[in-house]
């Protein structure tokens, strides 16, 4: 029988249930008294304590050329904001006294939008008692925030006005697109690399957030410092300026020319590996040419001819052939394994009887494929560990998002011997340039190699990277390949690939100045499953090579896709080739400045308004005057600074031919100094094109209006 008396116990449980219920309803009363009757009061309490731990950005690091000029660069920019209840309290009285006047000068700033349109924006947000409303949707400049800043009540403190900015780190690049896709791009809202160095780097270039707290004593907030930001560093880039606007001026004419689909250019440095200029052209829905993908490392392709001189390059290296060794080519057409291979020449007959060396200085199919289908038929392994060697196939780590490294794939057997992943005709088709993916940076690298007298150096886009004028960081050349082949063997290549432009198919890429090398390529683009035959036909038309062939000093390579004929690699990509090569040696050509010197006349140089210093520079390294007072007009009766100096009235001299009021005139100006003078006169700039001034949008001598758009065309 159970002890359990329930006469005794069941009141015991009731007392505690009607206890613990009278305590929940209690708690339950207290909180909703506090949260209305004593709202204000606990609010007030809670607005006294705040304490906000806050990230504060850093400087994102430069991108420089080779020579140090910016190619990318942080420059503040703001987005600007009212809060309606600074501190909690509304700003009724101030606001409605100054809305016209604060509307007004927003449209002055602001001249897209007109005063009536800006107050009723305002006012909707300003009825809301926003916190945080829009006063300009889009990102503005410092100048333009200054002048913002002067408007009644956006003067005030933010705690007491409202007016407050929210701070981003907007990228410029200098030279507009110039090598978009290799310097890189951001992400504009999120501050965020997007593409090239920018990404690649981008831990280096960041630089590292800092941390302060916010604290609200009273009615005002302190900040507190606890960690300062780290600004990025800079990089040094390989990119030379000159070189790369050479480089895509000549591809971008030629695309033009041929109606081409997409171009890549490659400039590398033979003995450093040090990529000059590399180019990535794309036609847009609009006809124009621009930098959408970064094909030079990461458009693997069938390659075509130029990949010829890897697969001789085995065969002279393991001395089955030598360039004496003669193949019969017959008319042009020769049956491979089922499959008709032809030369580019078969319907004139084709070459007949040809060695070695006159095969790849004509681009012989013939040539080429029956040499190597003859010799490694038996073992195409071998073949293919010959490739490996040269270091075409390598993987180079290019340090930029998007490479993709070479397929060349090697024949592998089952256990009974039978191929499982090879054909009879793969070994001829591949020796040249089918069957095989290849990137531009791969081809280009090999043939640098060769340029180099056999050793591969590893593409180099960085060599170091600086903080505060110092060297934190260096990437020295690396060597990717010791030798890709016997030393003998890349002698030969040297002279046939210099014959191939003096004698051969590419003499369209040769110079009258100079001795050029190389080797042109013309493949038809597989498209997948459809093949290469299905519609109209597409090319990759090529040219590699490097110059000058007796001393190299740049590889290159130039590539053409472009859909039907005419199709030609040495007569399209050659001719870019051409134009690049004659473009960079006009660089090195030094002559006396005594050849160009008139003794019998005598001509001061006219100085417009600039950089002083740079100008008092030069004056004097042509013995025409430093720091003294120079007068009088220009050859066009413009008036020239009073006097060289440096340091603060320097700004000042660059004002002086300038009345007050007036736009500047800043014809013939270089980019920076005409950005200058204008912005420091309030108004905005857009930069059109590169080089000089030639034409601005706003007439020289007009009266000013602070915050008009002034569009700058360079050429």
């Amino acid at each position: 029988m159970s002890k359990f008396n329930s006469d005794k116990v069941m009141p015991r449980y009731f007392a505690i249930a009607v206890a613990f219920t009278l305590i929940g309803v209690a708690i339950i009363g207290k909180a909703g008294y506090i949260m209305t009757a004593e709202k204000q009061y606990w609010s007030e309490v809670a607005a006294r304590l705040v304490r906000d731990s806050l990230s504060v950005k850093p400087t994102r690091g430069n991108i420089l050329s080779c020579d140090g000029q910016l190619m990318a660069s942080s420059i503040p920019e703001f987005r600007i904001f009212m809060d309606f209840r600074p501190g909690g309290q509304r700003i009724d009285t101030m606001w409605t006294d100054s809305v016209d006047l604060i509307c007004e000068g927003l449209n002055r700033i602001f001249p897209a939008k007109s005063a009536k349109e800006f107050k009723r924006d305002l006012t909707k947000g300003f009825e809301k008692g926003a916190r945080h409303w829009p006063v300009w949707k889009q990102r503005i400049d410092y100048g333009t925030y200054t002048e913002v800043k002067k408007l009644p009540v956006f003067r005030l403190d933010k705690n007491k006005g409202g007016f407050h900015t929210e701070e981003f780190n907007s990228r410029r690049r200098p030279f507009g697109s110039l090598a978009s896709r290799t310097v890189g791009d951001m992400f504009g809202a999120k501050d965020t690399a997007r593409c090239g160095l920018e990404l690649s780097y981008d831990s280096i270039l960041r630089g590292t957030d800092g941390i302060t707290h916010r604290r609200k004593v009273l009615k005002n907030y302190m900040s507190v410092p606890v960690t300062p930001p780290v600004n990025g560093a800079d990089i040094i880039t390989t990119i030379d300026v000159t070189m790369q606007d050479i480089a895509e001026r000549s591809l971008i004419d030629e695309l033009r020319k041929v109606n081409g689909d997409m171009g890549v250019a490659i400039l590398m440095e033979v003995q450093t590996g040090d990529v000059k200029a590399m180019v990535n052209m794309t036609r847009c829905a609009d006809g124009e040419y621009r930098e959408i993908m970064n094909n030079a490392i990461s458009y693997r392709c069938e390659p075509g001819s130029v990949f010829k001189p890897a697969s001789i390059m085995v065969a002279l290296d393991d001395g089955v052939v030598d360039t004496s060794y003669v193949i019969h080519t017959g008319s042009g057409v020769m049956d491979m394994h089922g499959r008709f291979m032809k030369d580019h020449n078969w319907r004139r007959g084709g070459y007949q009887d040809i060695n070695v060396a006159r095969a790849l200085e004509v681009s012989s199919n013939i040539g080429v494929s029956y040499v190597i289908d003859r010799f490694y038929y038996d073992h195409p392994e071998k073949y293919v560990e010959g490739l490996y060697r040269t270091g075409i196939a390598d993987d180079l780590h290019i340090p930029l998002v998007g490479y993709a490294k070479p397929i060349i794939r090697m024949p592998k057997k089952n256990k009974r011997g039978q191929w499982l992943n090879w054909s009879k005709t793969a070994l001829p088709w591949m020796s040249i340039g089918y069957e095989t993916q290849v990137a531009p940076i791969n081809t280009v690298a090999f043939y640098n190699a060769i340029a180099n007298d056999g050793k591969m150096m590893r593409p180099r886009f960085v060599k170091k990277v600086v903080k505060n004028g110092e060297t934190i960081m260096e990437f020295p050349p690396v060597v990717q390949k010791e030798r890709i082949c016997k030393p003998q063997t890349v002698r030969t290549l040297q002279t046939v690939l210099e014959h191939v432009v003096s004698q051969g198919l590419g003499k369209k890429a040769g110079s009258r100045l100079f001795r050029v090398a190389g080797k042109t390529g013309t493949a038809q683009v597989s498209k997948g499953a459809a093949g290469y035959h299905s519609g109209t036909v597409d090319y990759w038309l090529s040219f590699a090579g490097y110059f000058p062939a007796d001393e190299p000093r740049y590889s290159c390579i130039v590539c053409i896709r472009k859909s039907g004929l005419p199709a030609s690699g040495g007569g399209m990509s050659g001719l870019v080739f051409h134009h690049i090569a004659e473009g960079v040696m006009a660089r090195h050509i030094k002559l006396s400045i005594d050849d160009a010197r008139d003794p019998s006349a005598a001509m001061v140089p006219e100085v417009k308004s600039g950089n002083v210093v740079a100008a008092d520079y030069v004056l004097r390294d042509l013995g025409v005057a430093s720091n003294r007072d120079w007068g009088g007009t220009g050859s066009a009766g413009t008036p020239v600074w009073g006097r060289a100096t440096t340091g603060p009235k320097a700004v000042d001299l660059a004002r002086v031919n300038t009345p007050k009021g007036t736009v500047p005139d800043v014809r013939g100006m270089g980019a920076s100094d005409a950005v200058y003078l204008l912005e420091s006169q309030g108004l905005r700039v857009r930069l059109h094109g590169r080089g000089r001034v030639k034409r601005q949008s706003c007439e020289p001598g007009t009266t000013l209006r602070r915050g008009r758009e002034c569009v700058l065309y360079l050429e």
